[in-house]
C-alpha cells in the first residue's frame, strides 16, 4: 500500500490555455493571435482546423466551473489571451481607422488601450474560481502571441520591444487580479515555441529553414535568439511582480517548463549515457541553468558557438534567482543514443538522437494518439529528482500531466467515457511522484493534470484527445465527464497526508 507523502494543503487539479478552449475569436475586442494566422495556412494543422470555436468556454465559462466542482479540483491553471486585453484604438465615431489599412500597426503593445471586457472575463473567472474554494493560476502567455506583434517589429526575435510590452501586460494583470491570485506563471513551454515555432516550422509562425515549408526563418539562430528573449521578458516580469506587488498579495510566480525524461540506448556505452545529459541540458537547462546559475549549459555553448546570445550584465540579473517556483510540464520518455561527429547546424537535441526502443529491443512506454507520447511513470520519478537535485531543491509544481489514448477520438462515446487507460496513468504517474516526495527528498506543492476537457490540441487539432471530460465538438461543445475525471480524487486521497 503507498504511504501518503504530500502536504495536506497539496494542490491538485487541472490545465487548459486560452487558445485550445475558449473559441469566440472575433468576440468582445479580441484580434488574432499568431495561431489563428498559422492555422489559416492550409496543411499546418492535421485535420485543418483551428481554435474558432474551441471548447467555447468564452461563452460556457459556468459549464468549466462545474466540471471542476465535480472533479473535487483544488486547483484550475489557465492562461490568459494577452490580444484580449489590448484592441486596436478607434476613433471617435466607434471605427478602427487602422482596419482599413491592413491594420499594419494593429493592438497588442504597451501604447495600444485596454480592452475593459476581455480583461472581465478573466476576472469572472477568478471570482467564480474562488467562490467555490478553486485555487486559480494564472499563465500569462501559452504560445498565443498577439500577431500584431509579430508582423509589427518581429514578435519574439526583437527583445527590446516584446520584452518591454510583455512587461506592460504581466504589470497590467497582477493589478488588475490583484491579492485574488497568489500563483502566477509568466510563460508556458518556451522551448516550444522556439524550436517548433522557429526551427523545425510546426508551430506558430511556423519559421524554419526547409524553404518547402516556410519562405522565412533560419533554424540554426533564430530559436536561440527567441528562448533568450524569453528569458529576459521572465526576469523582467518577475522583478516588476516582486518590487510592486509580491509584498502586497503574498504570492509567487515562475516558469512552466516541459521536460522529458532519457534513458540510454546502450546503458553500457558512455557516450549514451553523457547524452541522456545533454538533452536534459539542450530542453530543460537552456531555460533554467541561466535562472538557477546564471549562465547556459556548458554543451550548448560548446555545440553553438555565437549563434548562443551572451548574457549582458543587466539582463543577467534579471534572469538569475527568478524563480520562486519551478512548473514541469511532463509527458513521456525516450531512450537516448549519442550521435557522431559534427552536429547539423540545425540540431537541437544535443547531437543525439531518441526512439522508443533500445539496443535490446525494449519499449519505453505503450503508444497513444500522439506520436511522441510514451508513458513511463519512472521516468517522471527520475526527471523531478534530477530537477530537484541539480537545482538546489526548489519548491516544484507539475503544472501539466496527462495522456491521449490510441484510437480514443473514433471510438464510440461510451468507450471514450470510459478511458481506464488515462485513469492508470494518472494513478501511476501520481504515485511516482509521491514517491519522488517520499523517497527522494524532491518538493512538490501541486499537480494539475492535462487536462480539464477535450480541446484543439495545436498541430494536431481535434484528433486526439486529452481531457478528463469528453467534448462532443458536434453538439454543441456539451462536456461529459469521463471515468479519469469521476476517480482522480480518489488517487489523490490515497497519497495526500490528512491534517
Amino acid at each position: 500500500m503507498t504511504k501518503a507523502a504530500l502536504s495536506p494543503d497539496f494542490l491538485w487539479g487541472f490545465a487548459t490555455a486560452s487558445y485550445q478552449i475558449e473559441g469566440a475569436i472575433t468576440k468582445d475586442g479580441r484580434e488574432p493571435s499568431i495561431w489563428d494566422t498559422f492555422c489559416d495556412k492550409p496543411g499546418k494543422i492535421a485535420d485543418g482546423s483551428s481554435g474558432e470555436i474551441a471548447c467555447d468556454s468564452y461563452n460556457q465559462l459556468d459549464q468549466d466551473i462545474d466540471l471542476l466542482k465535480q472533479t473535487g479540483a483544488k486547483v484550475y491553471r489557465f492562461s490568459l489571451s494577452w490580444w484580449v486585453t489590448s484592441p486596436a484604438t478607434m476613433n471617435r465615431h466607434g471605427i478602427n481607422p487602422l482596419f482599413r489599412r491592413s491594420r499594419i500597426i494593429p493592438c497588442g503593445g504597451r501604447h495600444d488601450p485596454v480592452n475593459e471586457k476581455g480583461l472581465q472575463y478573466y476576472v469572472k473567472l477568478v471570482d467564480t474560481l474562488l467562490e467555490n474554494d478553486i485555487v486559480p493560476m494564472i499563465t500569462l502567455f501559452h504560445w498565443d502571441l498577439p500577431d500584431s506583434l509579430d508582423r509589427r517589429y518581429g514578435g519574439l526575435l526583437n527583445k527590446t520591444e516584446f520584452v518591454a510590452d510583455f512587461t506592460h501586460y504581466a504589470r497590467l494583470m497582477f493589478k488588475t487580479m490583484g491579492s485574488k491570485v497568489k500563483h502566477w506563471i509568466t510563460f508556458n513551454e518556451p522551448w516550444c515555441s522556439s524550436i517548433l515555432g522557429y526551427n523545425t516550422g510546426l508551430f506558430a509562425p511556423g519559421h524554419t529553414s526547409d524553404r518547402t515549408k516556410s519562405p522565412i526563418g533560419d533554424s540554426s539562430r533564430e530559436p536561440w535568439t527567441v528562448a533568450h528573449n524569453f528569458l529576459v521578458a521572465h526576469g523582467s516580469a518577475v522583478k516588476v511582480y516582486r518590487k510592486e506587488f509580491k509584498t502586497r498579495d503574498g504570492g509567487e510566480i515562475g516558469i512552466a517548463l516541459n521536460g522529458d525524461w532519457g534513458e540510454p540506448w546502450d546503458a553500457s556505452d558512455k557516450e549514451d549515457i553523457e547524452a541522456c545529459t545533454r538533452k536534459l541540458e539542450f530542453s530543460i537547462g537552456w531555460f533554467t541553468d541561466p535562472i538557477y546559475f546564471g549562465r547556459y549549459p556548458e554543451s550548448m555553448v560548446c555545440q553553438l558557438g555565437d549563434r548562443l546570445p551572451k548574457w549582458t550584465f543587466e539582463d543577467l540579473a534579471l534572469v538569475r534567482g527568478s524563480n520562486d517556483f519551478y512548473g514541469i510540464n511532463h509527458y513521456c520518455s525516450h531512450y537516448v543514443r549519442h550521435r557522431n561527429g559534427t552536429p547539423e547546424a540545425d540540431d537541437f537535441l544535443g547531437n543525439l538522437k531518441t526512439s522508443y526502443a533500445n539496443k535490446e529491443g525494449k519499449i519505453i512506454g505503450p503508444e497513444t494518439q500522439s506520436v511522441w507520447l510514451r508513458p513511463n511513470p519512472l521516468g517522471f520519478r527520475r526527471l523531478i529528482a534530477w530537477i530537484s537535485n541539480r537545482y538546489g531543491r526548489p519548491t516544484i509544481y507539475v503544472t501539466e500531466n496527462g495522456t491521449s489514448i490510441k484510437g480514443e477520438n473514433n471510438l464510440p462515446m461510451k468507450e471514450i467515457l470510459n478511458d481506464d487507460f488515462r485513469l492508470e496513468y494518472y494513478r501511476d504517474y501520481v504515485n511516482a511522484m509521491n514517491d519522488a516526495v517520499r523517497e527522494d527528498g524532491v518538493i512538490c506543492k501541486g499537480y494539475m493534470a492535462w487536462s480539464l476537457m477535450d480541446n484543439f490540441e495545436w498541430a494536431e487539432g481535434y484528433e486526439t484527445r486529452f481531457g478528463v471530460s469528453y467534448v462532443d465538438y458536434k453538439g454543441g461543445q456539451k462536456r461529459y465527464l469521463k471515468k479519469s475525471g469521476k476517480e482522480i480524487a480518489k488517487i489523490f486521497d490515497g497519497v495526500i497526508k490528512k491534517a
